[in-house]
């Protein structure tokens, strides 16, 4: 009976994560209707990063070891928070939230091409390879999609957030090839203040004043709820389930949250897609699949600085 408590908590944690992570996309959404992309991302993670640092003083080291760290931490910062990030807000404007998750989880596949060229002991295997061209021909059924269904605008909108995935692959496979010795949560911040910077100048010149900006309830709601429990607590929750679950079982969120995020986006934000959307994402989602089932289910768990996170889409 000493395990069972601690399982229950696993279970909880790991379910947490998949609804967390499946009801952002829409809280994006929601939120879009009264701020400014490119600001709202910016004032997200300046919230977030605050949270992390507060939380980990005292239980983490919070400075990195060597000063080349903090080149690769404000570079990688730049990919994920400061690309990726605003092109995913931006995109969601003339995107549906369910769209936008499933084009984000290309992360992986994006990842998994990178890793073939700069990580010698992950090269592509053909199974691999089948799953990307599979997922990559959902990704362009998609783009085609939105553009004979919804316009220009849209169409740049769903290729804006897979050129933001592929961005943030590369910012994970440039970290996975120089492990760090940070815990994760103090990586990610880091990486959100590099990427902040640039988004808050960037905010003021083109979105002007956040004084002035339509902060009504449900604008307050949606960046709190994205910025403390879409990203901070999130964020602790899969740090504490790293050394608890393989990486394999953690993976499998990619293939939750996008099915997930169609769902909520249907039910609370009455979405629809049209069929070959649908069927666009199901090729994606297949080829997650064929690539996720060839990692070996080894019963070793996660170490910190492998960064499982990586292959995890989240907005």
């Amino acid at each position: 009976m000493p395990n069972q408590p601690n399982k229950l908590a696993i279970v909880a944690a790991y379910a947490v994560l998949c609804v967390v992570w499946s009801s952002t996309w829409l809280a994006i959404k929601v939120g879009l209707r009264d701020l400014p992309p490119i600001s709202f991302v910016a004032i997200r993670f300046v919230i977030a990063v605050v949270v992390l640092m507060a939380v980990s003083i005292g239980r983490v080291r919070l400075l990195p070891v060597r000063r080349s760290d903090y080149s690769l931490l404000a570079f990688t910062g730049l990919l994920m928070f400061t690309v990726n990030y605003p092109l995913l807000f931006w995109g969601e404007k003339y995107v549906a939230s369910g769209l936008a998750a499933v084009l984000q989880a290309t992360i992986p596949i994006f990842g998994m091409l990178f890793a073939h060229l700069l990580l010698p002991e992950e090269p592509m295997r053909w199974q691999r390879s089948a799953g990307a061209l599979l997922a990559l021909g959902g990704v362009a059924l998609i783009c085609g999609r939105l553009l004979d269904r919804s316009g220009l605008m849209a169409f740049w909108g769903g290729l804006g957030i897979a050129f933001g995935a592929a961005g943030a692959a590369y910012s994970n496979v440039l970290l996975k090839r120089r492990a760090l010795e940070l815990a994760p949560a103090m990586i990610a911040a880091w990486q959100m203040f590099f990427g902040i910077v640039p988004l808050i100048a960037l905010g003021f010149i083109v979105d002007g004043n956040p004084t002035r900006f339509h902060w009504s309830a449900m604008a307050w709601f949606c960046l709190l709820y994205l910025a403390v429990i879409g990203s901070a607590l999130t964020f602790l929750l899969l740090y504490w389930l790293l050394p608890r679950m393989t990486v394999t079982n953690l993976q499998t969120i990619s293939l939750i949250t996008p099915p997930g995020a169609v769902a909520f986006g249907w039910f609370l934000g009455g979405e629809t897609l049209s069929l070959w959307s649908l069927v666009g994402a199901c090729f994606v989602l297949a080829g997650i699949w064929i690539i996720f089932r060839k990692i070996k289910a080894a019963p070793e768990r996660a170490k910190l600085r492998e960064e499982p996170s990586a292959a995890l889409p989240r907005a």
